[in-house]
């Protein structure tokens, strides 16, 4: 079965302008058995996701990916800059006090890196509940999660309630 073949979607050609990296995205939204439909073309760059429109539309969905895919890619462009970094700085240092200060800078600098590697895993389940229509919905409780939480944190799978709930509940653990 062909994208649109399906008498309900009609797929439409849409580019989506993302101000933050400077390039259009091409965005799909769900249809039959699983395949992927075009939508209309949206220009984000003044866009603000409101609580008056409906939840999760066409623009907030392509606002919250364009959100998400810029941040994966200021990580990843950080990631590569560290690397570069990391190799100039291979230099043998004659003096113990500045060998084990590079050393020390060195190990902070990875593990910062491997925290933003974790971070890229969810940026990318994020993009995924995008693309499955069950991004901005509480794991938990189901409910929609606020579009301020969202626009804060868009890899935020609870309402802020949920959260709430499971760091009290983490806490009685760790304080046994």
């Amino acid at each position: 079965m062909r994208i649109g073949s399906h008498s309900n979607v009609k797929p439409v050609t849409t580019n989506i302008s993302c101000p933050r990296i400077g390039q259009w995205i091409y965005t799909a939204r769900p249809c039959c058995f699983g395949r992927f439909a075009v939508g209309e073309k949206i220009d984000l760059s003044s866009y603000v996701p409101s609580e008056d429109e409906e939840f999760m539309n066409v623009k907030q969905r392509a606002y919250f990916r364009a959100k998400l895919n810029a941040w994966r890619n200021d990580i990843l462009r950080e990631a590569r800059e560290t690397l570069d970094n990391l190799a100039e700085e291979n230099a043998n240092h004659a003096d113990i006090a500045d060998r084990a200060s590079s050393e020390t800078d060195r190990a902070i600098e990875l593990r910062a890196r491997d925290r933003q590697r974790k971070l890229i895993s969810k940026i990318d389940a994020a993009l995924q509940r995008i693309d499955e229509g069950t991004y901005g919905y509480c794991e938990e409780t189901g409910e929609p999660i606020s579009l301020k939480r969202l626009d804060a944190r868009p890899i935020a799978t609870l309402s802020i309630e949920a959260q709430e709930r499971h760091e009290r509940r983490e806490k009685v653990y760790r304080d046994e």
